[in-house]
């Protein structure tokens, strides 16, 4: 009967330890998970003020699985789990992992790199290996792009290392070149001051750098010439399609004419078959 007792109250210790646990571990998560994502929020804000989106985003997920590991290694704890036994644990899977994910560990390092560069940052728009898009997201393995038609592009980070990469939107102001080709018959100086004229009453168009046309030379058909405008990079886009409707528009009205190709096809006596004549030297 005695030992029978004494089962019963280790029983009894048992589950109230167990349920002790049970209350530590729902008091630790409500409290710390809560706690853990309010500041990581608040981190991400402060560290993109103060330094850079990039920047601050990386700083707030590295510390949002920092704290998640903490939180999770505390509620093994309270279950009875050795920190020294999990260590040893992680250390092993750690060295399978590690074998078996070389890509992985190529694209955090290539990461690093990135971060430490900063080619790019987010809402940038960057173009690679002919993707353009528009940079969500960079993370430890991976840049994230929203393209232009709404697709999400995953490019991993070392191939941003290996391959050429270009930044649309780096500097505060893009140039619009606008390719015209005119007919001959047309006199280049007046062409050009229709195009400066245009560039200039265009309001999208920067004063500084000036607006300026080039002769690129002799076409098959046409005069090229390019006009070069600049734009503040917001506005590149809607410079681009106003300006080439604006040209039209006014060569109509100055009655510049815009050539296309020409073809021409000939009949004559010089297509005729070369006669044949057969002579008998007997």
């Amino acid at each position: 009967m005695e030992e029978l007792g004494s089962l019963l109250h280790l029983d009894a210790l048992f589950r109230t330890e167990m349920l002790l646990s049970l209350v530590r571990v729902g008091v630790l998560l409500l409290i710390a998970l809560p706690l853990l994502t309010v500041s990581t929020k608040w981190i991400r804000s402060y560290a993109s003020k103060k330094l850079s989106s990039q920047q601050g985003m990386v700083l707030s997920k590295m510390i949002y699985y920092g704290g998640m590991v903490i939180i999770l290694f505390a509620v093994l704890g309270e279950f009875g789990f050795k920190l020294s036994h999990l260590l040893g644990a992680a250390g092993i899977i750690g060295i399978g992992v590690g074998f078996a994910s070389q890509t992985s560990a190529s694209n955090i390092i290539s990461g690093f790199f990135l971060m430490a560069e900063k080619p790019f940052e987010v809402d940038d728009i960057i173009t690679v290996q002919g993707t353009t898009g528009v940079v969500l997201s960079i993370d430890m393995l991976s840049v994230k792009l929203r393209t232009f038609d709404n697709k999400y592009i995953r490019i991993p980070n070392e191939t941003l290392i290996k391959s050429e990469m270009t930044n649309i939107t780096r500097f505060p102001v893009r140039r619009v070149d606008v390719p015209v080709g005119v007919a001959y018959k047309e006199d280049i100086g007046k062409v050009r001051e229709i195009l400066l004229d245009v560039a200039q009453k265009n309001p999208l168009c920067l004063i500084d750098p000036q607006p300026m046309v080039i002769f690129n030379g002799f076409g098959s058909s046409s005069l090229d010439m390019t006009l070069l405008a600049w734009a503040a990079k917001a506005d590149w886009l809607n410079l681009k399609n106003s300006i080439y409707e604006q040209i039209k528009v006014r060569f109509d009205e100055e009655g510049i004419e815009i050539p296309f190709p020409h073809v021409s096809l000939y009949a004559g006596s010089v297509t005729d078959p070369m006669p044949v004549r057969m002579v008998d030297k007997g």
